[in-house]
């Protein structure tokens, strides 16, 4: 019996109902998303190996101009590290920035045969909500993301290693986690796919493990 070839986890639109996850995490001025800035974004789309495993693809990223009028509180920026005013950031307007990250997790949409990305983060709700917002004060039209629905390594996390911290479920996965660079949307991104990745990865190992048990009981 192929186990791996008869599986109906091998293609991630299977797997994921016609969605492609991609874990984004954004860096802001504060927290609430409507009058808070948007200052920094990244998102790593996953891939799916021919046995059904998850990896991670590269991460995009880009540094965000505050919009007109952004709130931004001292003790954010304390945390991030981001100094809006530095021309070193190399920032850009929100609508461009989301055309930058939008392009290429469309891109990886397509080429997983999936329909709309589905946002994977750590507290989702916290990065969903700043995205949703950045899209509707840019009018952006192409947003690839499903607007509402989210998976959350916060819930996973706990569920898997009863951990809901990201750095203490990231060791408790056995992965490493360097906490002089947390709070950089590229770093965080990462941790949090590596994270989804482990997790959903040991439910597939099961899946393989049950699926030869089967395999062999059968007369």
């Amino acid at each position: 019996m192929d186990i791996v070839n008869n599986s109906h986890a091998v293609r991630m639109a299977e797997r994921f109902r016609g969605y492609l996850p991609v874990v984004v995490d954004v860096e802001t001025g504060g927290f609430d998303a409507e009058h808070d800035a948007l200052l920094e974004i990244a998102a790593v789309p996953l891939r799916m190996d021919e046995a059904g495993f998850l990896s991670l693809r590269p991460a995009v990223s880009t540094h965000v101009e505050p919009f007109p009028g952004a709130n931004l509180d001292p003790r954010s920026l304390e945390i991030t590290g981001i100094d809006p005013d530095n021309p070193l950031r190399g920032a850009v307007p929100e609508h461009q920035a989301l055309d930058h990250i939008f392009g290429v997790v469309r891109e990886a949409v397509r080429e997983a045969g999936c329909q709309r990305a589905i946002l994977v983060g750590h507290n989702a709700a916290f990065d969903l909500g700043f995205l949703n917002q950045a899209v509707r004060r840019c009018g952006h039209k192409r947003n690839p993301f499903h607007p509402f629905s989210c998976f959350d390594t916060v819930s996973l996390g706990g569920l898997a290693y009863g951990q809901t911290v990201l750095s203490k479920a990231v060791l408790a996965a056995g992965l490493s986690f360097n906490s002089s660079e947390a709070h950089s949307a590229v770093y965080d991104a990462d941790r949090t796919a590596d994270l989804f990745c482990v997790v959903v990865n040991r439910w597939r190992q099961l899946e393989l493990l049950e699926q030869a048990h089967s395999g062999l009981a059968a007369p």
